[in-house]
């Protein structure tokens, strides 16, 4: 009953979408108040709906109910509670019913703490979302149901949840994840109201902005998870692997971060009005690229979802179709787009430019070296495989030129600047995090490699461009903590989010050039050095826990006749399926990880085992967490937090502008 239920309730849903897509559009046209009202309360009852039809399907698994083909496939009575409650994502007709939850749940929010919208362009995003879900709920009806019975022969226990997502990194990873992937359809939305007002104003940035910034945290969190999540569990000792699924994600998030740049110049400027819009469209037009990608049947990744084809037909329609009607209505009021071009060629606005050129280059980097193979397999059925040599060299070269463009971009002003003492103070810091990087190679590590020096050197000198910004506002406070308290917010979260971009390449490249890989063979109670670590093989047992019977080897690890840690890694044979798993066992450090897994089993009770160190890779993820607290801080600004943006005078908007 309960299936049938959650059944219903979708389908409740898609009547309440269709309302929702189409009379407040009609009421905006008309200037009908009612028909604009009914959008907020659309937007909340779809997101109760969903929620209700979620909550059933999460019931079923719960519950063992293997009637439903569904929870059968996915699902056994072995399965820890934790893991049945996040199986309801673990394949494509679930994560695809979370995918919708939570784009109703952005509709809601937007429902609900937008006030100081005009009621028109309210009414307009709302239908806009509403639009979307339309075809989000059609797809899962339609193509994916969730609920759909095994009848009449019912299976007594259900088929085992994939062992790479037994783990915690399942119940943190893809809900973030979703949550920045549809949280840029509410900028979607902003630009197609925009674009049917025909005014994409000031205002108008300043109210797509902070959606914009949030939809960016969670992507930001959600990446680094993945990231996290692959680098402890898949036993590689691997953090990215330009995994097409990797990808699918990481141009949303490049896209994405040009957006809230150019976003910053329409709000403050009224700059690039039309390049903004088409980056919003270009934003979620990724996001939507990248469910077609994962659920088409496209790609063999170990994050798709292996599909028919008709689904990836019907997303691809979906896209062509959402994307297509964007970009039309984009062409059509493109004279209308007017920017103020009032500003010289050394100023914040240039910069800017200058910032999404580039961003705009590594992403085409990214998506021909993502797409490319699939194309050319099928127009001329010619496999290509395409890797770290390629992403690698071409991604680093614009992102190290990004890097060298921020600490200049950041501290310019709006309108025009003065280069000449900007570029003076700025090499000056340059020459020092040069030195610093010299320095602190020739001190840590056995060799001075040209690639880690420049890109270690550009991301101190972006620190320590940071640091002199703030202390230059200090300087004529009579504290530094008054000085502190007069940088706004929104430029405070600039600065963290800058500091965290450079704490996440130093650990990229440290890692990438100074880790240690050692293949080595142990017997039991043998010792093995490796560097100047002692492995000692203590012991080799077996355990049985709920859903899977466990081998495990006993590390003890010491350096310079000093117990450092002991270590546990395993081999886990899963119950149901039978799939064997590697689990490595990691000593974290803030500057290093050890990192051993056990990789095959030898002659006389040895075995073979993968021993890494990997220094700094930690940062990595602590600089994706200082991004998203820049993010944070940005969107905390109190001109955000107005429940409506109030009238000022010309000379006081101008004040304002030039902060």
């Amino acid at each position: 009953m309960i299936p049938e239920l959650g059944h219903f309730f979708l389908i409740l849903a898609l009547i309440n979408a269709i309302v929702l897509g189409s009379l407040p559009f009609y009421g905006a046209h008309t200037q009908h108040s009612g028909l604009m009202r009914l959008a907020s309360k659309a937007s909340i009852g779809q997101f109760v709906l969903l929620l209700a039809s979620y909550i059933c399907l999460t019931l079923a698994f719960v519950q063992d109910d293997f009637s439903v083909a569904y929870v059968a496939n996915h699902s056994n009575t072995l399965l820890p509670l934790r893991y049945k409650i996040t199986a309801v994502w673990g394949s494509h007709e679930g994560s695809l019913l979370l995918w919708i939850l939570i784009l109703s749940g952005w509709m809601a929010a937007v429902a609900i703490f937008s006030k100081a919208l005009t009621a028109v362009m309210r009414a307009r995003v709302l239908a806009t979302l509403g639009f979307l879900s339309i075809g989000f709920v059609s797809f899962a009806l339609f193509t994916s149901n969730p609920f759909e019975r095994v009848l009449p022969f019912i299976p007594i226990d259900g088929a085992d949840l994939n062992p790479l997502l037994q783990d915690f990194g399942m119940i943190v990873h893809p809900p973030m994840l979703y949550m920045g992937f549809v949280g840029f359809a509410v900028v979607f939305a902003f630009a197609i109201a925009g674009l049917l007002q025909g005014d994409l104003d000031q205002k108008w940035a300043k109210w797509a902005r902070p959606w914009t910034t949030v939809a960016w945290i969670f992507l930001t969190i959600g990446i680094a998870l993945g990231s996290w999540w692959a680098y402890y569990e898949l036993g590689w000792g691997g953090w990215w692997f330009w995994d097409p699924v990797e990808n699918a994600s990481f141009m949303p998030w490049i896209a994405g971060t040009a957006l809230l740049h150019s976003l910053a110049a329409t709000e403050k400027r009224g700059a690039y009005k039309s390049w903004t819009v088409l980056l919003a469209i270009l934003t979620f037009s990724l996001s939507l690229l990248g469910t077609f990608l994962v659920r088409s049947g496209v790609l063999t990744s170990v994050h798709a979802f292996a599909t028919d084809p008709e689904r990836g037909l019907f997303i691809l329609t979906f896209l062509g179709f959402a994307v297509g009607g964007a970009l039309t209505l984009y062409a059509w009021q493109f004279d209308k787009l007017k920017s103020n071009n009032n500003y010289t060629l050394f100023s914040k606005e240039i910069a800017i430019v200058l910032n999404n050129i580039l961003l705009f280059s590594s992403l085409l980097v990214v998506f021909l070296g993502t797409l490319y193979p699939l194309l050319a397999d099928y127009l001329w059925e010619k496999k290509v495989s395409i890797g770290p040599p390629f992403f690698d060299p071409y991604f680093s070269f614009f992102f190290a030129l990004i890097l060298f463009l921020i600490p200049f971009g950041q501290q310019m002003n709006w309108k025009q600047d003065k280069l000449k003492p900007l570029l003076l103070k700025q090499f000056i810091l340059l020459a020092v995090a040069v030195i610093l990087t010299l320095a602190l190679i020739a001190l840590f590590a056995d060799k001075i490699l040209l690639w880690p020096v420049v890109a270690i050197s550009l991301a101190l000198w972006l620190i320590l461009s940071c640091i002199n910004y703030l202390v230059n506002q200090s300087s004529n406070a009579q504290s530094l903590f008054a000085g502190l308290k007069k940088i706004s917010r929104s430029y405070w979260g600039m600065i963290v989010a800058h500091i965290g971009v450079a704490i996440t390449v130093i650990g990229v490249i440290i890692t990438s050039f100074y880790s240690i890989e050692k293949d080595i063979r142990i017997e039991p109670q043998q010792i093995v050095k490796v560097e100047n670590l002692s492995i000692k093989f203590e012991k080799f047992d077996n355990f049985t826990f709920e859903n899977y019977i466990s081998s495990q080897a006993t590390l003890k690890v010491s350096k310079n006749g000093r117990h450092l840690t002991t270590l546990k890694p395993e081999k886990r044979r899963y119950r149901v399926s039978g799939q064997l798993m590697t689990e490595a066992a990691i000593e974290p450090g803030f500057f290093g990880d050890l990192y051993i897994s056990l990789a095959q089993p030898l002659d006389k009770g040895a075995w073979a085992i993968k021993v890494y160190y990997k220094p700094f890779v930690r940062w990595i993820w602590l600089g994706a967490l200082i991004m998203a607290l820049g993010g944070l801080l940005a969107v905390s600004d109190k001109r955000y937090r107005a429940r409506r943006f109030k009238k000022v005078s010309p000379k006081k908007e101008s004040i304002i502008n030039e902060s």
